[in-house]
This record gives C-alpha cells, structure tokens and sequence, in this order.
C-alpha cells in the first residue's frame, strides 16, 4: 500500500520546508527496522555471529527498540539517521517510468484512492499505446456544476521526460495527501475535477528511453512514432484569429478547417477530441530543454523587427502572465531568471518574444475551447537522470499545487432561461476584454479574470442578453449567475457566419526548433 511505502514519508515530508522536524515515532520505527536487519544481515557476513535469538517479525521490532533504547545500536542508529534525509528524497517511486512502468504506476494510485480517482483513456498512439489520463474528483467520471475542471500533460516531446515524472509523482502525492487528510489537498480534490495525462507521446518517449539519459540526443524521440513534432501539429487558428482582429470577426471557438482529422495525428486528435468532451478551464503543458514559464500566444502578428521577436498579447495577456508567474515565483529557481544559459525576467516570456511558433497546443486551447493554457519549460536536461528527480520533484511540487489552485480565480456562474433551464453555449464576454467564454452543457461558465470590478454580458440566440457589473477579489472566484428572457423576434440578432473553408495558414516557412 501506498500509505505503507517509503513514498509516504516524502508525503508527510511535503507539509514543511525542513525535512527531519516532522518524523513519526512509527517511520522512525519501520525505517530503523529495515536498516537494522540489512545492517545484521551484513554483518553476520563479515563477523561472527551476535548472540540473538531467532525473532519473528513482531518480537524483532521489540529487540530493536529495546536495544535502541539500551544505547547497543545507537552509533549504528546515529548513522542511519544521518542518511534518513536521502531516503526520504529518493522514494521507491522516483524513478524513470517506461510506458508498462508508468500504467502500473498510475493504476497503483487508483488502487490506493478508488473513490476520488479515475483512469480512462483519450485514445492511442501510432504504435498503439493508451493515452491514459488520471482523474481526481469527489466525483470520479461526473461533472458537477459549477466545478471546474483542470488538466496537466507531460511528455508532450517525447525525449522531454522530467513532466512525466513530475505528473506520475504528482498522482502519488495527492492520493497519499488526501489519505493522510492534507486540507489543502483534500480541499483541491473536492472542489476540482483534476485531469492527469503524463504522457502524450508514449512512443517518442520509448525510442528516447532506449538510448537513456546518458546518450540521449536533442532530437532523439522527441516526435511521435512517425517523427512529427506534435506542439507544431495542431490547426493553426492564430492566423484567423489575427484576421478576424483585423474584419471584427469572431473573439473565441474558431471554426476548425476542413478535413482537420485527417491533418493531425493520432495523438493531436486525441487531444482535440479530449478538450471537445471536457470543458477545461485551466491548463499546463510540461516541457524541458529550458526553465521557463511560457504564456501565449506562441505565433507572432508580424515578422521579426530589426532581428528581435515581437510580443503577441492576447486579449488576456495581464491574467497570462499572473498565471506564469504563479508557477515561476512558486518554483525553487525558475523566478531567478538565469538558467540553462538564458535570461528570462522573472523566469516567464511570452512565446512570439522568445521565438514564433505555428500550430502550437497552448494557442490552440486559447482559440478553440475555454482553456487557458501555459506551456512550463521545465529543465535543462531534456532527459535528467534518476539521481536529479528528486531534487525536480522538491522544486516543482509546491509550483504545480499552486498553478492549479488558480482555477479557482475570477468568475463563475449559471446561465438559466426564465424557466430556471440551463442555457448551454450562451457567450459570456467580459467589457474591455476581446475574447468571450461559453457556458458548458449544464450552463455553468468559469472566467478567469484579475482582481477588478467588470461589466459582464450573458448572450444566447433567441435571448436578450443580460449585463450585470461585479468585483472580483484576490481569493476564491465570485458567482455570478444570469436569467435570459426570450427576445422578440425582431429583436433577435442574426450569428456572423464563419468562413471556415477559406485558408488562412501562414506560408511554409523556416522556424526555429526550440524545447517548444
């Protein structure tokens, strides 16, 4: 059992800064245990015998407190001890995962807390592999209305491997947390439905694990099976977005092209089928090759001025960049800004500043669906060793709770008909703020926003739209619910069509082929 495991003292490890204050009696116990019977064990090999009676297991415990107790062992004691720190850090679970490893592992956590988690799958890989998602809610496989739903993914470039041991650690740790009653955690559990997938790109991930940390090329299995890039394998939207900036066109949900299935992989269409089914609101794709936290948008408006990249803002861009800087400022090191070489102010950038990109994952959920996502560069060893996990893990474990209790922030509310019916897909814009969010199946929205007061429109066809003024404070998001009556009918507004057959895909062109 999980509870039972040496893992269980990096749980109780994580409540505090400092590791040793906070043993129990019963690990100080069931560690001393282990270590005295390899310390006999060893030492019959190379000295005579100690005059011990043969002990079981329960009588052993006795001996070896008692004996502790007595001062016998104490040096030997003293010195296990003074190692206790590094076992703690280890773990049995930090380690690199292959794929048959890593569903263990996964399925060992929902062993350990069937009633809050869930495993599914979203599809497969070329060669064939689940993309298994683990799922963490009050409420396994239900969406509950005003609760929002969160996901991480890992492994996105498949030779990019810490975020998949950073979310198959993360699994762990929260299962064990809310077992051993961690508010928090419980809290974040019961409030949030939180979507887990550690790994996007099984396959590219097993040609790199072959080679292993110490050879492993830049390159080498950061593809799917087929060799392609998935982060450039979405439909590039940013370019009917940045034409409709221009006409007054459509501010969010961009139509798909045509034939867009056929274009894509098979894990790219997983995903874009996954983000269709759930109604996302928050997100962090894992990445390594830099330390950085990466906001959109990712594809510049306009080509480099005087050799230097250009910022693309979006509408949201203030709420971005609070949101890189949670998880920056969280994080051991990323807010100091030098790493790997580079400077980033803060340890964030936007993605057109540092280097365009085309057809990225993060643009594509800021476009397409209510997600706002960020893309977290994580290391600068795209494949670390094992030794270098747990260092990985103690920097990063308080950077991704605190990313993902940000779902929690701005507004969220209903949207009903005079019959107190549920509204799905009625707009919800925000004054001043050029990109609108939809309300899910059961009418429930969820709008990130800073700290302000805001003029909010709830708008449906056949509805007359309602506006109502709010303030949003720094902790948990404000309700804010609408009533829509019927418009008559000359009143009611005709949609703008959407030209989604007309091509607006930038030219092929040369890109720079960055941990992005």
């Amino acid at each position: 059992m999980l509870l039972n495991s040496p893992s269980v003292t990096l749980s109780l490890a994580s409540r505090l800064p400092f590791l040793l204050p906070f043993f129990s009696l019963k690990l100080q116990q069931a560690v001393a245990q282990r270590a005295v019977r390899e310390k006999l064990l060893q030492q019959s090999r190379e000295s005579p015998p100690l005059r011990t009676p043969l002990l079981c297991s329960r009588e052993r415990t006795t001996w070896v407190e008692g004996t502790m107790q007595r001062g016998r062992i104490v040096p030997r004691v003293a010195a296990l001890l003074l190692g206790l720190m590094g076992l703690l850090v280890r773990g049995s679970d930090l380690q690199h995962h292959r794929y048959e490893d890593m569903v263990r592992a996964l399925f060992a956590v929902q062993s350990e807390c069937p009633y809050v988690t869930r495993i599914y799958s979203i599809g497969r890989s070329v060669e064939g592999r689940h993309l298994y998602v683990l799922e963490f809610s009050d409420n396994p496989g239900i969406h509950e209305a005003l609760e929002p739903e969160f996901k991480y993914v890992g492994n996105m470039h498949g030779n990019e491997v810490l975020g998949r041991e950073l979310l198959i650690k993360l699994c762990q740790f929260m299962c064990e947390e809310y077992r051993a009653g961690n508010q928090r955690i419980t809290r974040l559990i019961h409030d949030t439905r939180i979507h887990i997938l550690p790994s996007m790109n099984p396959d590219g991930y097993e040609v790199a694990a072959k080679q292993g940390p110490e050879f492993n090329g830049y390159l080498v299995g950061r593809g799917n099976a087929k060799e392609i890039d998935l982060n450039r394998n979405f439909p590039d939207l940013n370019a009917l977005m940045y034409y409709y900036e221009k006409t007054n066109g459509r501010n969010h949900h961009l139509p798909l092209p045509d034939n867009w299935e056929q274009q894509v992989e098979p894990e790219t269409l997983a995903v874009i089928k996954w983000m269709q089914n759930y109604n996302f609101v928050l997100s962090a794709n894992l990445h390594g090759g830099a330390v950085v936290a990466n906001y959109p948008f990712d594809k510049s408006r306009d080509s480099r001025i005087r050799g230097r990249n250009t910022h693309a803002a979006t509408a949201d861009d203030k709420i971005f960049r609070k949101l890189a800087r949670t998880y920056s400022y969280a994080h051991s090191w990323m807010h100091k800004g030098w790493n790997c070489g580079d400077f980033f102010d803060e340890g964030i950038t936007n993605g057109a500043s540092w280097y365009s990109l085309s057809k990225g994952m993060q643009d594509f959920n800021y476009l397409y669906t209510n997600c706002f996502e960020i893309t977290l560069e994580l290391s600068c060893d795209k494949f670390p060793s094992a030794s270098a996990l747990p260092r990985e893990w103690l920097g990063n474990r308080e950077a991704l709770v605190s990313y993902l209790e940000q779902v929690h922030h701005g507004i969220k509310g209903m949207v009903y008909d005079e019959n107190n019916n549920p509204i799905g897909k009625a707009e919800v814009s925000v004054a001043g703020v050029n990109h609108d969010v939809t309300t899910g199946v059961d009418g429930d929205y969820f709008r990130l926003l800073l700290p302000g007061t805001y003029a909010v429109t709830a708008s449906a066809p056949g509805y007359a739209a309602s506006t109502s003024t709010v303030t949003v404070g720094p902790a948990e998001a404000i309700q804010l619910h609408f009533y829509l009556k019927k418009a008559p009918k000359q009143n009611l507004k005709p949609v703008k069509p959407h030209n989604s057959k007309r091509n607006l895909s930038s030219p092929k062109s040369t890109f720079k082929l960055g941990p992005r």
